[in-house]
């Protein structure tokens, strides 16, 4: 997993009035939550922006007052209306304890479904593992290159070396169902069966020329 370097500052002072100033001068309230004790401080929003909005997972070398510390996000606060980070909770990592992160799903390959006119459905953008830090990964490719129409691919068939899953091993992570178009050409084609199947019975029973078809 790549690094990204990110700079901040200690926060002497603590509460809402001092975090809306740090916001006002551009930067983001932050914590480590660290195996000893936790540390307070702030990053200017770009620099945590480059860590949030990415297709892949990072970890990350807070640099604070000459120490660099190694961690990783672990949760982030957007304003509900301007969508500015107002804060941001990160955890120290150790190279000797796990880490549990969520790691992006990156989808590869040209489904055998989708080519037969399926549509491929991406039920979970993101897996929860646990890992030591040299093994988690940027993202975790599943390939649907075999997948045909109503085949999926569930948690528990996800296999890779050092990782552990953890979300339910029943949680469909992509499927290849039956299209909208598929499926009205599939009605229409058995609407068109059952009607041709219904004018055959009804030739069958026609009474012949000449015979009435009331019985006495």
């Amino acid at each position: 997993m790549k690094t990204i370097e990110i700079k901040g500052t200690l926060r002497d002072e603590l509460g809402k009035k001092h975090a809306r100033q740090i916001r006002k001068s551009g930067n983001v309230p932050c914590i480590i939550y660290g195996k000893e004790k936790n540390i307070n401080f702030s990053a200017h929003e770009n620099s945590i922006k480059k860590l949030v909005f990415t297709p892949k997972a990072h970890l990350v070398n807070l640099e604070i007052e000459g120490q660099v510390i190694r961690a990783f996000l672990h949760e982030i606060q957007f304003h509900p209306v301007t969508d500015r980070i107002l804060h941001a909770d990160f955890v120290q990592v150790f190279d000797d304890k796990p880490v549990i992160m969520n790691i992006p799903v990156t989808i590869t390959g040209d489904s055998i479904g989708v080519r037969d006119g399926g549509r491929l459905s991406v039920k979970r953008r993101h897996l929860r593992i646990k890992a030591l830090a040299e093994y988690l990964p940027d993202t975790i490719e599943i390939d649907i290159t075999k997948l045909k129409i109503n085949d999926s691919i569930k948690v528990g068939n996800l296999k890779m070396d050092n990782i552990e899953f953890l979300d339910p091993k029943i949680g469909t992570v992509a499927m290849i169902s039956t299209s909208r178009v598929a499926l009205k050409a599939e009605e229409e084609e058995a609407a068109e069966e059952e009607l041709a199947e219904g004018e055959e019975a009804a030739e069958g029973t026609e009474t012949p020329a000449g015979e009435s078809g009331d019985k006495e």
